[in-house]
């Protein structure tokens, strides 16, 4: 891959081998962020056989088969190897082709891989034989010299889990659950779960101590009772006493709130009396102011007539005394 990288200009390559090393990091952790990283690697080196094959891993990761599959052509394209033979089988097997994979089993591409290849693409054809309904076929496509071999290679606990898994697929539970016991000491690196299906077939059940959904023991040992009991029992009068309190507050906080509403309504009850008596007071004030009118109107006319009355008889004399003392 350096090689490869090497005929790229400098500041491109860093910024692809950046990348691909993201692919090669998250590619068992998160397979959705490598593919991601992946497609950044392809869209800046996409002629790059390297670059090809870790996006078609990353896109297998993520069952995106077709996908995988065109990427592994290229790469394949690229360099001429046939080590993605396998793998590209499997994809065949993914997108519900698993005729085509197992016709892939039969081509000379198969006799250039080596063993580990060999061994790969003998787990893809069985898996196709059991894709098509197949199961005893693929207990017999897994019979070879490399699932009889004692020694121990990074192949060998596939092998003898998938031939454990084939065998009880077509009820042959004594000899799967042996299998599975030859698988476990072979899984050093604990890449299958071959300690779970032979507890499995004992007929052991686990239970998660960290799941909140388990149901604890009904009768814990004596060494587990004390740790469960001891905390436990402080614990309730506590939570009494605070529900307690919360009842208490909330009762006294509805009290208080009655009482804010009852004040405030006989509150308005007096402002609405003492409205309705002003407004009669005002009424009846009117009323006799009216009256008291009604009564004084009648003696000031007549006082008004007689003034007038008065004055008019005090100038007569005056008109009619002039022309006698102009006649002296």
């Amino acid at each position: 891959m350096r090689q490869e990288l090497l005929s790229l200009p400098k500041t491109l390559a860093e910024d692809v081998a950046r990348n691909l090393v993201m692919v090669a990091n998250l590619l068992d952790e998160d397979p959705q962020r490598a593919y991601e990283y992946s497609r950044i690697a392809l869209r800046l080196a996409s002629r790059v056989a390297a670059v090809r094959e870790a996006a078609g891993f990353a896109a297998y990761a993520v069952a995106k088969y077709s996908e995988a599959l065109a990427e592994f052509r290229a790469a394949r394209r690229m360099t001429g190897s046939t080590e993605l033979w396998p793998v590209m089988a499997d994809c065949e097997r993914g997108m519900g082709r698993p005729e085509r994979a197992l016709a892939m089993a039969g081509e000379p591409e198969v006799q250039k891989l080596d063993r580990a290849g060999q061994v790969e693409m003998r787990l893809v054809a069985a898996g196709a034989r059991r894709d098509m309904g197949q199961a005893d076929a693929a207990v017999v496509t897994l019979q070879s010299s490399e699932l009889a071999s004692n020694s121990i290679q990074p192949w060998t606990a596939r092998l003898r889990y998938a031939y454990a898994d084939a065998l009880l697929s077509v009820g042959r539970e004594d000899e799967a659950r042996e299998w599975f016991a030859k698988a476990l000491e072979a899984d050093q690196g604990g890449t299958t779960d071959a300690s779970d299906r032979l507890a499995e077939l004992d007929g052991v059940e686990f239970t998660d101590a960290f799941d909140p959904g388990a149901e604890p023991d009904e009768q814990p040992s004596a060494a587990v009772q004390p740790s469960v009991e001891e905390p436990s029992a402080p614990a309730e009068p506590e939570a009494v006493v605070l529900e307690e309190g919360a009842v208490a507050e909330e009762a006294g906080a509805e009290e208080e709130s009655q009482a804010a509403e009852e004040s405030e309504t006989a509150e308005e009850s007096e402002t609405a009396e003492e409205s309705e008596t002003a407004e009669k007071s005002e009424a009846a004030e009117e009323s006799q102011a009216a009256e008291e009118v009604a009564a004084v109107e009648p003696a000031v006319t007549e006082d008004v007539a007689q003034e007038e009355d008065v004055a008019q008889e005090a100038v007569e004399p005056v008109s009619t005394e002039a022309p006698e003392q102009d006649r002296d």
